[in-house]
């Protein structure tokens, strides 16, 4: 069997090629291709549908609960600030720069030798399942989501994002709704008391002002934010209609379906979600998966950011090395050691998950 240090340096050189192997969501079949490298060089059996990769441990065992371990290979594109090659891996002092580097090819790369280290390993108290996923930057229908009905029911989760590997023990949700207030068109020098605009101002003074009443210990309130507002094309014309595009950040207190439900009763207007699967992810602290983190010195919070958590429906942890500020951001980079202290940090959780 490999040690950490030889399955450390292997990663480091899979992130470089992910690096170099342009990935965004949708058009992930070349990094597939690399993850399906890894995985033969390591002689170990996968499957692969779309351009999602997974693989079981050796000593499955259909009578265990099941850990899912993932993270994913999309990329989103990169932006005009860049100064560096986005797709040129480049090592300058102790930082590996690239697109994808930190969110979340750290955290995949992390996770593929940590899968490793334990593949052949018996008596584990868990199965465990590895999806490298595809689409996670666009929330795509081609992603994690696709893969669940191929798993086991699984018991709990371990997602790859930048945490600094402290553990992020609840995320938010996110629901997007497209709003359309109704009035009657006319001539602006007309009266009208219908008028779509006006109608329109008081529902944004109530998502301003309105509050949920529960509030998460680690999430903290439901938010809702209008982000955008559409109506009328001509000077002298009252439009028949306004859109509102409403974005809400979810806590682990409610699911979508509540917070839309609360909406539609309150505002007059026609309310549409454009995705209802985008739920809120926690993991209770008293799990072993969170306390084998604190055993280790690490803390809990909530995190603001969406992944791939929010398709899961068992409990699920995120936690992964690099740093989520340097998300999206340009001349994206992540420190050679955080990619050694996260491939370290994950065994020994998982070694004390499995008790052994």
């Amino acid at each position: 069997m490999k040690n950490i240090e030889t399955l450390t340096q292997e990663a480091i050189t899979l992130l470089k090629n992910l690096i170099e192997t342009p990935s965004f969501s949708s058009e992930e079949q070349q990094t597939a291709l690399l993850i399906e490298n890894w995985f033969n060089q390591n002689e170990i059996p996968f499957k692969r549908e779309n351009n999602n990769v997974w693989a079981f441990n050796k000593h499955f065992d259909k009578n265990k609960p099941t850990l899912l371990l993932n993270s994913h290979h999309d990329t989103v594109r990169p932006n005009q600030a860049y100064t560096n090659d986005p797709f040129k891996a480049i090592v300058e002092d102790g930082k590996l720069y690239g697109l994808g580097s930190n969110d979340a090819g750290g955290c995949l790369v992390s996770l593929l030798a940590s899968f490793v280290y334990f593949y052949e390993k018996e008596n584990l108290a868990h199965n465990i399942v590895m999806v490298a996923s595809a689409e996670e930057e666009s929330s795509g229908k081609n992603g994690l989501n696709s893969v669940l009905k191929h798993l086991p029911e699984l018991e709990c989760a371990i997602v790859g994002e930048p945490t600094l590997m402290q553990l992020a023990v609840a995320e938010k949700g996110l629901l997007v709704l497209d709003v359309k207030v109704k009035g009657t068109p006319s001539h602006a020098a007309h009266q009208n008391d219908d008028s779509a605009i006006y109608k329109t101002l008081p529902i944004v003074e109530w998502f301003k002002n309105y509050s949920f009443e529960k509030v998460s210990e680690q999430l903290g309130p439901v938010k809702m934010t209008v982000t955008q507002i559409n109506a009328g094309k001509q000077h002298n014309v009252v439009p028949s209609e306004c859109d509102l595009v409403v974005d809400i950040r979810v806590n682990d207190c409610y699911n979508n379906s509540q917070i839309l439900e609360t909406v539609r009763a309150n505002v007059d207007a026609e309310v549409n979600p454009r995705s209802m699967h985008l739920n809120a992810s926690s993991i209770p602290v008293s799990h072993g998966l969170v306390q084998a983190g604190i055993t280790l010195g690490r803390t809990t919070y909530g995190s603001p950011t969406l992944s791939d958590q929010s398709v899961l429906n068992c409990k699920s942890l995120k936690l992964g090395p690099g740093d989520s500020l340097r998300s999206h951001s340009a001349d994206e980079f992540i420190y050679l050691n955080e990619i050694e202290e996260g491939i370290e940090l994950y065994i020994k959780i998982l070694s004390d998950f499995f008790k052994i």
